[in-house]
């Protein structure tokens, strides 16, 4: 590597410079000094010569000039003069010479002096810019030094990637040599699920079909011995056992199994044989008892009916039995810091003893309402986002979740880790519902999609594509009804594959509430209003509004009251508003704990609590 001097460098470019603006300075103010000075010299030179002259020409006493003698001075005044100057006047005018030669030298000698003044300066200022140039050099001698240490450390940094990039090369042929095996694990897995299925369904039908033929053959014998009992005669003691059933069960179970003639001629004997004290009341009552268990066996069989593909018989929940009278709320009873951070969705149990709050800490915590308060039963953990749906399933043994995470999780009450993961969706769950049955549920997401769940095999049953993000949903006995942020409520046959109608609303719907009875929808939207819609006509029944109520977000919640009377919701400044749905009036409002918008409310099923959730992780229950 060429040195810090060697010709070329740039530092050697840069010095180059210097000198040559140097000596251009040099050249510019010497150039104002070469004219004065050999006008100086001859002014010098003149006045020497004049001096020397005017020595000469002093007059000597009683001398006289000679005619012919001629100076300088005299050819000045030129050779056709006929007549010449005194003496007296050429000293004076050589005096005055002298005297303006003097005036010129003294400038002359002053302007030299400033001008030595000036050159002094400048090379004052030359040595400055020495010394400066030289700490610039001794700079950028260090710089150069810090670069080339700096290079050192680029090449061994840059050599220290390449083998990382070598590294991870490696690490990412790996990578996808192990993604494949996984795929095809994966597909492997898929078709022995696949293989498992239908080797369950064929086992199934084959099942079905043993049990029908059973059911059948036992259908046939349970005739058969219809008809067999029909024909015979049943008599019964005087004295029967306290165990043995009363006459008038009986004499109606002998006309429930056998014709009316028959049964009038039965009881006719009955009376007759009333008297004989030789028939055993054993033989009786084994008759007798045949004869119920017949019955009993007809009504069991058209009770399984009903059952599922795999046998086992699918299990629906009937509507919990709607509170005659619900509480009007008047006071907060118990208030709790619940979450980490917002809650978002609350919901009670159906016995009305047990209370889920969810909320964006990712958790979900179980209540237990005991005289007033909330005490704390349990935290269920698992969620991978923040909650924004809770349900119970109508049995009260399983919590579903709505998460931000893409996907809905599944709780058993009395275990905190997550029972199953219901992914499919490709955006954040906004809705989790269970339908009326513990093995179905349906979710809603803002991938634009409503799916339907099969708890069973944890798998999606149905995928409804739609043209607006969901909000909410709720479920019906044949019913799916979705609230959109296009401004409309659309209900989908959970029997068939298109929407059966559409209902528009006025702003981008947050929540929905179906009534007990299904036969009402309440709806509450970003208009600030609450809408109650009859669904025996299709029409909006009533409108609810106040002066400052505001639905603070997309996912603030209102509910009816259980007796159906009155519908609930919060506002964004932390009110609770009640409205009675008779009359369309504002019935009351709470203010009280919360400070902040309130995102949710739940009222129980016996109509004696209301528990309100807001954005500053409180938890209000009133009384």
């Amino acid at each position: 590597m060429a040195g810090p001097h060697a010709p070329g460098t740039p530092a050697a470019r840069w010095k180059r410079h210097i000198v040559r603006q140097l000596q251009q300075r040099d050249r510019a103010q010497k150039a104002l000094f070469l004219e004065l000075v050999p006008a100086y010299n001859r002014l010098l030179e003149k006045a020497a010569l004049l001096a020397r002259f005017s020595e000469k020409l002093q007059p000597e006493p009683n001398s006289v000039v000679p005619v012919s003698c001629q100076g300088p001075w005299e050819e000045e005044l030129g050779t056709d003069s006929d007549e010449l100057p005194s003496p007296a006047t050429l000293r004076m005018k050589w005096q005055e010479e002298e005297k303006g030669l003097q005036l010129v030298c003294g400038e002359m000698a002053f302007q030299a002096v400033e001008k030595s003044a000036a050159l002094g300066t400048l090379e004052l200022e030359l040595e400055v810019r020495r010394d400066r140039l030289a700490a610039l050099e001794a700079q950028v001698a260090q710089l150069r030094a810090t670069r080339e240490q700096q290079l050192r450390q680029v090449e061994a940094r840059r050599a220290h990637n390449e083998q990382l990039r070598a590294a991870y090369d490696e690490l990412r042929a790996h990578a996808g040599l192990r993604e494949a095996a996984l795929r095809r694990r994966e597909e492997e897995a898929r078709e022995l699920l696949e293989r498992l299925v239908q080797s369950k369904a064929r086992a199934a039908a084959e099942r079905n079909l043993r049990n029908e033929r059973r059911e059948r053959a036992k259908q046939s014998r349970v005739s058969q011995e219809l008809r067999k009992a029909a024909k015979r005669t049943v008599s019964i003691s005087e004295n029967p056992s306290p165990n043995d059933p009363s006459e008038d069960g009986v004499r109606e179970a002998a006309k429930s199994v056998v014709p009316a003639s028959q049964a009038q001629a039965l009881e006719k004997e009955a009376v007759e044989t009333r008297r004989r004290s030789f028939r055993s009341a054993s033989a009786t009552s084994l008759t007798l008892s045949r004869c119920v268990a017949v019955v009993k066996g007809l009504l069991d069989f058209k009770k399984r009916r009903g059952h599922s593909i795999g046998g086992t018989p699918e299990q629906r929940y009937q509507s919990l039995p709607v509170c005659m009278i619900a509480r009007l709320p008047t006071w907060a009873q118990d208030v709790r810091d619940a979450h980490l951070s917002e809650v978002n969705a609350v919901r009670f149990g159906p016995h009305s003893s047990l209370l889920a709050t969810g909320g964006a800490d990712c958790l979900i915590h179980l209540w237990n309402v005991v005289g007033g308060r909330l005490k704390a039963n349990q935290t269920l953990e698992g969620a991978g986002g923040s909650i924004t749906s809770v349900d119970f399933d109508p049995s009260g043994t399983q919590v579903l979740a709505a998460t931000y995470s893409q996907a809905a999780q599944l709780w058993k009450v009395g275990e905190s880790q997550s029972k199953e993961t219901l992914s499919g969706h490709t955006d954040k769950v906004t809705a989790a519902k269970f339908k009326l049955t513990r093995h179905q549920a349906v979710t809603g997401s803002r991938d634009r999609t409503v799916k339907e769940w099969d708890l069973y095999r944890a798998c999606c049953s149905r995928t409804i594509h739609v043209l607006s993000y969901c909000n909410d949903v709720v479920c019906g006995d044949h019913v799916i009804i979705s609230g959109h942020n296009d401004q409309k409520i659309r209900f989908w046959d959970s029997r068939g594959p298109r929407c059966t109608q559409i209902i528009p609303m006025q702003g981008r719907v947050t929540s929905l509430s179906l009534s007990q009875d299904q036969l009402h929808l309440l709806s509450c939207s970003r208009d600030d209003t609450l809408k109650v819609i009859d669904l025996r006509a299709s029409n909006i029944r009533q409108v609810f509004r106040a002066d400052g109520f505001k639905c603070a977000s997309d996912w603030t919640k209102a509910v009816f009251s259980p007796d159906k009377h009155y519908v609930l919701a919060g506002s964004g400044d932390g009110v609770l508003y009640i409205w009675d749905v008779d009359t369309g009036k504002l019935e009351s409002t709470l203010r009280g704990p919360h400070c902040s918008a309130i995102n949710a409310v739940a009222w129980c099923y016996s109509g004696g609590h209301v528990v309100s959730v807001d954005q500053a992780r409180k938890v209000v229950l009133w009384s």
